[in-house]
């Protein structure tokens, strides 16, 4: 955990409660934490899940590593100590948007499973649902996608540790969900993904 630098500070406990934010939204709050290879789909398939889950009636909320990198997180790089520090900040994000009753689909690259356990634990303390999805590609399919041009740079030694080329990607050994992109197609995920959620009791059923 990161060490607590700031003292004389009191988690201040408001009126109104999860529980109350969730009865309000008809749903209840929970993390889909989307790893894998930049061009695993990871993404893609984030967005067509909100899509889902709008059509349904229910609210959620996409945090995506491009986007928080232009904004909170604009003064990190690509360093494994930034890294760190990139994900654990998204975890606690994650957490604020599932405390309001969000279902929070947050999809980054984290690469280190310290990482992305850590960010799971945040959660299992604050008794929050975290879901990890490994979007899983083999890298040859991840890299002839290139939807960014990032790993033609990679290799041209323009990106230093750039993951899966020059940097490591640590495998989730246990998540709670796998798809395999390029053998499913997107509709099949999204069908997984829902059904899961109906399952756990986050959204209602159909």
């Amino acid at each position: 955990m990161t060490e607590q630098k700031a003292t004389n500070v009191h988690w201040h406990e408001g009126d109104v409660n999860r529980s109350d934010r969730e009865n309000l939204l008809g749903q209840k709050g929970a993390t889909l934490w989307f790893t894998g290879l930049s061009g695993s789909g990871k993404s893609t398939v984030a967005v067509a899940l909100e899509q889902a889950l709008m059509s349904r009636g229910k609210l959620s909320y996409r945090l995506d590593g491009d986007n928080i990198r232009l904004g909170i997180n604009k003064n990190l790089g690509f360093s494994a100590e930034d890294r760190t520090e990139n994900i654990r900040r998204i975890g606690e994000i994650s957490k604020l948007f599932v405390d309001t009753g969000i279902i929070t689909l947050s999809s980054f690259v984290s690469p280190y499973r310290a990482d992305r356990d850590l960010v799971r634990e945040l959660h299992e303390q604050a008794g929050m649902d975290f879901i990890e999805v490994y979007v899983d590609v083999p890298l040859d399919v991840a890299e002839s996608r290139d939807p960014k041009g990032l790993y033609k740079k990679a290799r041209a030694g323009e990106i230093p540790n750039f993951t899966g080329i020059s940097d490591p990607y640590e495998e989730p050994l246990n998540a709670e969900v796998v798809l395999n992109s390029h053998e499913m197609s997107l509709e099949e995920e999204i069908e997984i993904l829902i059904k899961l959620l109906e399952e756990r009791g986050l959204i209602s059923a159909a």
